[in-house]
């Protein structure tokens, strides 16, 4: 996935905003809290970080092309990051991208969700 179409995708969701933070990182946040990372300058770092739903985190961390995500991972958070091939194919990604935003969008509080126009989560 592009850099591009990532922040495409991100930006088409209800109530998104974006930061670019940690050294060029494109950051995608609902209410504040963050689904999505795209970090395309990181080195051995860079890919695509995505939180994700316990079982997701227990199918999704061994397969080739994909990581517990570092940092996040490591203080026991369930976040998954895409880091080479082969991964995940475009649309599933895509699908991990969108499972992401709704399971932030969820964690939200019942106001926040009200005020944000999100209480069909």
């Amino acid at each position: 996935m592009t850099p591009a179409a990532f922040n495409a995708l991100c930006a088409g969701l209800a109530q998104t905003t974006h930061v670019v933070q940690w050294d060029g990182a494109d950051v995608w946040k609902v209410g504040g809290k963050m689904f999505a990372i795209g970090a395309w300058t990181w080195g051995a770092q860079a890919g695509i970080t995505f939180k994700v739903s316990e079982m997701a985190y227990d199918i999704l961390r061994d397969m080739p092309g994909l990581r517990p995500a570092p940092y996040l991972a490591s203080r026991g958070l369930k976040w998954i990051q895409h880091h080479a091939e082969p991964g995940l194919d475009e649309a599933a990604l895509k699908e991990q991208l969108r499972a992401s935003y709704i399971l932030v969008a969820r964690g939200l509080t019942r106001k926040l969700k009200a005020e944000l126009g999100l209480t069909d989560l």
